[in-house]
């Protein structure tokens, strides 16, 4: 079996700057890096294009495991929706600039239209498709409808669409109560992407940058990482874990301190 492959989320070292995360997490042993819409929409405010950070990308050293798009397009109309449909088109084309075969996106919020959402999945999964990426896309325990996994496997089933798969997220997992075994009947086709973190012992309603380290909450990470791998899903594991606590240490101890605990837990 082979030995997965570990992207650091910027998102979990959030107040440090992009250029020094990419090198604490080449320093400190991470397979790779994973990117969101905000590090170049950060990047612009200051003046710098997205060339421009493609390339201190490019010259971190590290490959880019995937590329964050905006949320909102499953069902947006009319002006908004062509201005996310752009965006979404930008950053396809960013993650195929940086050699990366997958972009992510949260889903809807608010309550949605099944068959809108499915008719969406189609149009999306064609922009990516034309790049060359998949799209991973992630259910998110903390909303309104779309928080549990098979929910949001129903609509990507029913879209049928190659350029699209589910986004596993044992946080979201842990919050939505799924155990491990909710895994177990999934095709490994449909896996298009993994991100991991903790959840704690005693979480607070509706928080979402409250996430740990592997060990440090109520994850099964073996349970989990070991049906992963059965089914031999190829991609990263990425480690995405916003929590101000975590943002207030030294960035350095952070990235090593949750790429060890990630290790001892893998099958």
């Amino acid at each position: 079996m082979a030995t997965p492959r570990l992207a650091l989320h910027t998102w979990t070292l959030d107040t440090t700057p992009l250029s020094d995360v990419l090198r604490i997490a080449r320093d400190v042993g991470w397979n790779a890096i994973e990117l969101r819409r905000i590090d170049f929409a950060r990047a612009a405010a200051a003046g710098k294009p997205a060339a421009a950070v493609l390339a201190d990308v490019k010259a971190g050293g590290l490959p880019v495991a995937c590329v964050g798009v905006e949320l909102g397009w499953m069902g947006a109309e009319g002006d908004d929706r062509r201005r996310l449909l752009s965006v979404f088109d930008e950053s396809c084309r960013w993650a195929a600039a940086l050699g990366c075969p997958t972009v992510m996106s949260p889903v809807d919020k608010g309550f949605g239209d099944a068959a809108r959402a499915v008719a969406s999945i189609r149009e999306v999964g064609d922009i990516a498709a034309r790049h060359g990426v998949r799209l991973a896309l992630e259910f998110n325990a903390l909303c309104e409808y779309w928080n549990t996994l098979p929910r949001v496997r129903e609509i990507v089933q029913r879209a049928a669409h190659p350029g699209c798969g589910l986004l596993i997220d044992t946080y979201h997992l842990g919050k939505s109560g799924a155990t491990p075994e909710a895994l177990d009947d999934l095709d490994p086709s449909e896996i298009a992407y993994v991100q991991f973190s903790d959840v704690p012992r005693a979480p607070q309603p509706g928080a979402n940058t409250d996430r740990l380290p592997p060990g440090q909450g109520t994850v099964p990470f073996r349970e989990i990482f070991g049906r992963i791998a059965k089914k031999g899903y190829p991609g990263y594991l990425s480690y995405e874990a916003p929590n101000p606590s975590a943002w207030a240490r030294d960035p350095v101890e952070v990235a090593r301190e949750a790429l060890e605990a990630t290790r001892a837990r893998l099958p």
